[in-house]
């Protein structure tokens, strides 16, 4: 896939970015060994469906966190969720497996996509993702990334992707009313 688009969008709506050309990458593992050091939060990026096939999403989470496929699949509703095949990836996000990025909903004009980002790594000041080529790396503020989903017209969804456990931050919200309301019906001794 040819970056040049994407880079001519993102400079033609005033989003900057800082690119880094590298040897190819397909794991977070050869990422850690090819990619000089950048600033910005180092990404994992799994592209997944529903087991029935209906629903995609584009999950982003720190390099080093594991996922609990179970969790998420929980917390963001989805049933039961595996890896997207290379085919999807293609036709969903016009990319190849090892360059799945964030930037790839550049290539998601009918939002077949859904976004889920996890909120710990929402929390850094700026991302490294692959410009849909895993050859290259961009590192992107927070507010930029936000006008490019502004742009793109996709919604960040932020999901708790903690240990055993993720939860997205409706789903707590409930959980905590539930947990105040409980204590406050308990008698107190």
């Amino acid at each position: 896939m040819d970056p040049s688009p994407l880079i001519a969008f993102l400079s033609e709506h005033g989003i900057a970015c800082r690119r880094c050309d590298h040897p190819a990458v397909f794991t977070v593992a050869e990422a850690a060994r090819r990619v000089p050091p950048l600033p910005g939060a180092k990404t994992k990026n799994l592209f997944l469906r529903d087991k029935p096939g209906r629903r995609h999403f584009l999950v982003c989470v720190p390099a080093d966190k594991s996922v609990d496929m179970k969790a998420l699949s929980a917390a963001i509703g989805a049933g039961r969720l595996s890896f997207g095949s290379p085919q999807r990836l293609k036709k969903r996000l016009g990319i190849e497996p090892g360059a799945v990025t964030l930037f790839a909903l550049f290539n998601d004009p009918d939002h077949a996509v859904e976004l889920y980002f996890d909120e710990e790594l929402w929390q850094a000041e700026a991302f490294q993702f692959h410009p849909l080529v895993n050859t290259s790396t961009l590192v992107i503020a927070r507010q930029a990334l936000e006008r490019f989903l502004q742009l793109t017209g996709h919604r960040l969804h932020l999901v708790a992707l903690g240990g055993r456990e993720a939860a997205s931050s409706e789903q707590r919200a409930t959980r905590s009313e539930q947990r105040e309301r409980s204590a406050e019906s308990e008698p107190r001794f």
